[in-house]
Order: structure tokens, then sequence, then C-alpha cells
């Protein structure tokens, strides 16, 4: 009873409109009337700010930071400039360094919003110039800004981190596969759109040279994300003090090229601090509510319902995603990724399935809920830098969903795919 009134009281304020943070607390509110609403003024504030006492939670503002600062440095232009040269002369070779250009910056910010921001500005309006429509051009940045959160760092992954224990490192590594699966997913949709519309090749093959210089101009940027996975996996510094290193190192590159200017740099912080408050929030009240689900006993219910298919660990994950899809649909992404994580890990060790390929498969589905209607919020973004009316892209934007669904499925069936990396360098 006490789950379905929260979950009830969940949904309705959420499909009336109410801000996020105010529809968790009023959430929260509601679970205490069932646990003991004595216990509000003790524990609310407890579990609040014990929810946000994981030293790793620190990465979170470091890296977003460090994508801030890197393109205020230009550093994103020249990612870009190094994607043309490497894909551009392909037949739609705009549409393949938009994913080019997603796997790049998924290398150091691991938001999928900022992905969509930055390159939809840049890439849509090239890509109608150059004869695709602005539908596809905006669902494929939409798409392919969903490698941000799989090719690490993440910050999906660093809160699936805090909330089970689970080696951000591992999960980095874990990543890697699959970003690039979904990278080669959506460069096929579009070479399959670019030949069915009669698009043709704008560039020549470039000279070594020409790709020589954009390589070096664009190096500090290529350099960061090796920066941050090689000495979390090596053990020289933890999440948090590689997110502080990458910060740093962006900083004196931009400072080093003459490119960060005081209100550039400035800016970056303001905008940082802005998204890590939202995401703080979100964090501390969701971890009131994981504890009252605890409370209920919800995690042991929920096990019991999936006993039955306990000997199937495909089936499992099957069923797992099928509610992390659907959750997603209709709730914020780390809201649902910090609720849904302590329930489904528990069932997911009892079937045998190995952790981090728990925690990039739910990475991925809360991902791929950043582009499905009604309520992603890189949809929105998309049209809103392509100029196109939200309800055209709802429309248009369901064959990036099954394109990344269909390699979510490879993933369910073949998880080896996940921990090959891991398991190969220990």
């Amino acid at each position: 009873m006490m789950v379905a009134t929260m979950f009830a009281t969940l949904l309705a304020n959420t499909l009336l409109g109410i801000p996020l943070f105010l529809t968790l607390i009023v959430t929260a509110l509601v679970g205490f009337v069932f646990v003991d609403p004595g216990m509000v003024a003790r524990m609310m504030p407890q579990q609040f700010f014990g929810g946000l006492n994981s030293f790793s939670l620190m990465a979170i503002p470091l890296f977003i930071l460090a994508g801030n600062l890197m393109n205020a440095c230009g550093m994103t232009e020249r990612l870009m400039r190094v994607a043309r040269l490497l894909v551009g002369h392909l037949r739609g070779g705009i549409g393949h360094v938009n994913v080019v250009g997603s796997v790049f910056m998924s290398g150091v910010n691991g938001s999928a919003a900022a992905d969509a921001s930055a390159l939809g500005a840049l890439l849509v309006p090239a890509m109608t110039r150059e004869g695709y429509s602005t539908a596809f051009a905006a669902g494929l940045t939409a798409g392919s800004s969903l490698i941000g959160p799989i090719i690490p760092p993440s910050i999906f992954m660093i809160l699936y981190s805090a909330q089970t224990n689970t080696s951000v490192g591992q999960l980095f590594l874990g990543g890697v596969v699959p970003g690039l699966l979904l990278a080669l997913a959506f460069m096929a949709m579009n070479a399959l759109h670019a030949r069915r519309a009669g698009l043709e090749r704008r560039t020549t093959l470039p000279a070594m040279s020409e790709v020589f210089t954009a390589v070096r101009g664009a190096l500090p940027a290529l350099v960061a994300p090796f920066i941050i996975v090689a000495g979390i996996v090596l053990g020289f510094v933890t999440p948090t003090e590689s997110g502080a290193l990458t910060v740093l190192y962006v900083a004196l590159c931009g400072l080093a090229m003459g490119e960060l200017r005081p209100g550039a740099f400035w800016r970056a912080v303001v905008e940082t601090t802005r998204l890590a408050a939202a995401i703080f929030m979100i964090i501390g009240i969701s971890s009131v509510i994981s504890w009252e689900l605890a409370y209920a006993q919800a995690p042991d219910r929920f096990a019991g319902l999936l006993e039955p298919f306990i000997d199937s660990p495909v089936i499992v994950l099957l069923l797992l995603s099928a509610i992390t899809f659907v959750t997603g649909m209709f709730m914020e992404e780390v809201s649902a990724l910090m609720l849904l994580s302590p329930v489904f890990t528990p069932v997911a060790l009892a079937a045998g399935i190995d952790p981090v390929a728990l925690g990039i498969i739910i990475t991925l589905n809360i991902t791929i809920a950043l582009i499905t209607p009604p309520m992603g919020a890189c949809l929105f973004i998309a049209a809103a830098v392509s100029r196109l009316d939200i309800t055209v892209l709802f429309r248009t934007i369901w064959p990036f969903i099954l394109t990344a669904v269909a390699v979510l499925l490879v993933l369910i069936l073949f998880p080896g795919l996940i921990t090959w990396l891991p398991e190969t360098l220990g």
C-alpha cells in the first residue's frame, strides 16, 4: 500500500508539471505517513545529507566543470575539425561527424545533455545545409548524445557506484565497448539514410599532413580521457581526484593556448554550480525515498516477484530493463537511477549477474530515456537548438530509440562485451 501510494503521488505530481524536487519532497513526506510521521524531523535531514555524504559524488561537479571549460577553451571546435577530417569525406559525412564528435566529447564531460546542446548548435545547421532534413539532424544529435554517459567518464556510473559500492574504474572500462557499439550503430543508421536520401560526398580524402595538424591542435582534448580513465584504473587517483586533475589540466591548456578568458571561466563555474546543485538536490531527496522503500522492505518484495526467473539472467535483465525504460520515460533520470539501483542490485546478484554488467545496462536504459517521449531531456534540447517543433521530434525520434534498444539487447544477450575489458585489464 505504501509503495503504491508513493508511486501514485510521484506520477500525479509529475503529470501536473510540479518541479521535480518538490515532487520528490512530497513523495517522501507521503512515505513518512506510512512509516511514522513523527520521524520526519529526525530521519529526513539525516537520510538527505547521508545520501550526499560520499566522496565519489564530488567527482560529478568536477567532470561537469571540465566539460564546460573545454567548451570555453574552444576545444570542442578543435575536436570537431578532427572528426570532420576522419569521417567527413564519407557519404553522409557530416552525420558521421556528429556521432564521432559525441565519442570525443564523451571522454570529458560524461553528460548527454551537454553533448546535445554543444554539438547540436554546431552541427544541426551544418547538416541541414548539406541536404539532411531538420528532423533527422535533430534526431541524430539527440541519439548520438547517448554516447556521452556510456563512454567514460560518466555521471550516471558515478551515481550507480555510490549506490552499490561497485568499482568506478571497472564501470568506466565496462562502458568503452558498449559506447563504441552505440556509435557504430548510429553511424550505420546515418550511412543508410544518406544512401536512401541520395546524399553525395562533400569532400575528398584529406591529406595526412592536414590530419596530423588537426590532431596536434586537438591533442590536449584527446589526451584528457586517457588521463581520467588511466589514473582511476591504475589506482593512482580516485574518481574525485581524477576530476580535479582534469579540471586543472583543461584550465592550464586553455591558458597556454590563450583561449580561456576570465569571463568564460566564470560562466563555466556558474553553469557548473547551477547543474550540480540540481543534481545533488535530487540525490539527497532520492536517498530519503530509497530509505523509505528499504524500510517498507520493497527490495525483498521485488525480489520475491522475480524469484521464478532467478535461474535465467537474461530474463531477469530483460525484466529489469523494461521496468527501467518505462520508469525513465516518466521520471527524471538521476532520480530514477537513485531509486532503482538499490532495489535491482540484490535481485541481479542473486541471478548471478555481474554488477559491472548490471551497471552498464541500467545506465544505458536510463540514457535511452533521455531521448524517449514524453520526458526525454535531450529531445527538448535537440528541438531547441534546431528550432524544431517538439511534437515533430516526438514522431521522428523512434528509429533512433530502436537503434539504441537494439544495442541494449545485444549487451543483454552477450554481457561479455561489457565485462571483457574490465576483466582483461584486471
